[in-house]
Parts: C-alpha cells; sequence; structure tokens
C-alpha cells in the first residue's frame, strides 16, 4: 500500500478546536463528520493514526472522503477541511433591470403585425433589433418572464 501522501499533523489549539466543535450541540453533520476524521488522522500524538479505510468504516463514509479531507486540511488549512467549497462558477446575467423593463414592456404591447400574439423567439429578436444586447436565445426570454411571473390576459 503506498504512502499517505497527506498527513495530518494537528497542533494541541486545533485539538481541542475540534473536540469542541464534535460536543458542541448543534452542528451540520458534514462538518462534525470532518472534525471526527481529522481527529482520527491525527499524526502529532502520541496514539498513531488510522487508516483510511478504518476511520471510513468507523465513521460510514468512504475512503476517498477521508482522503479529500486529509488533502483540504494540508494544502488550504482546518477552515477549508471542516467547511463546504465556494462555488467557483459564475453566471453572469443577460439582461440587466433595463432589459428586463424593456422586455416585458414589449410583450405586453400588441404582436407585430401578422402575428395573434408575441413569441418567445419574436421577443428575443426585437431585443437584438433594439440593440438592448448582442444576442440571446428564446430561452432566456422565457425564464425571464416567468420569474417576472407575467399575466398578459
Amino acid at each position: 500500500m503506498p504512502a499517505k501522501l497527506y498527513r495530518v499533523k494537528l497542533t494541541e489549539a486545533e485539538q481541542n478546536e475540534l473536540k469542541a466543535l464534535i460536543n458542541k450541540g448543534r452542528i451540520a453533520a458534514r462538518k462534525q463528520t470532518h472534525a471526527r476524521i481529522l481527529l482520527q488522522c491525527d499524526e502529532s500524538g502520541v496514539v498513531p493514526a488510522k487508516k483510511d479505510q478504518d476511520i471510513a468504516e468507523a465513521l460510514n463514509t468512504s475512503a476517498r472522503s477521508v482522503e479529500r479531507v486529509r488533502q483540504r486540511f494540508v494544502e488550504e488549512g482546518l477552515e477549508s477541511a471542516l467547511n463546504r467549497k465556494v462555488a467557483e462558477r459564475s453566471h453572469f446575467k443577460k439582461l440587466d433591470g433595463v432589459a428586463e423593463a424593456f422586455l416585458i414592456a414589449t410583450a405586453c404591447t400588441q404582436a407585430p403585425e401578422g402575428r395573434a400574439e408575441w413569441t418567445m423567439q419574436l421577443l428575443a429578436d426585437k431585443l437584438v433589433e433594439c440593440k438592448i444586447v448582442d444576442s440571446i436565445s428564446d430561452e432566456t426570454v422565457r425564464l425571464t418572464l416567468k420569474k417576472t411571473r407575467l399575466n398578459r390576459g
């Protein structure tokens, strides 16, 4: 079996913090499990650290989860190992408040000549035609109108 790549060595203060966290009344189960994992992986004490598989079985989790907690502790620190990762992806809104207002106002007007009502694609084309946006899908228009709970009659 290969040697552990990420070795957890807790300071006394970190050990005390983790023990206090576990003894706390109301805490997220995931956070408590991660605290238990770190305490059982600790190699700084007199008692040798347990194997990942043994820890996983004792805490009803996977050995891979134990590895990931150890890795995050070594690379990013105690808080990162205990708490969830913050999502790094970001979604930019295609329509700002002014563009949304224009879309809603347009949807409430009379449909173009030869049409009974506005379609999502017609509204999307109108936004591009009026240079509100460079491009937009009919699905974005639909979701925007759905969000506003627009009732046209």
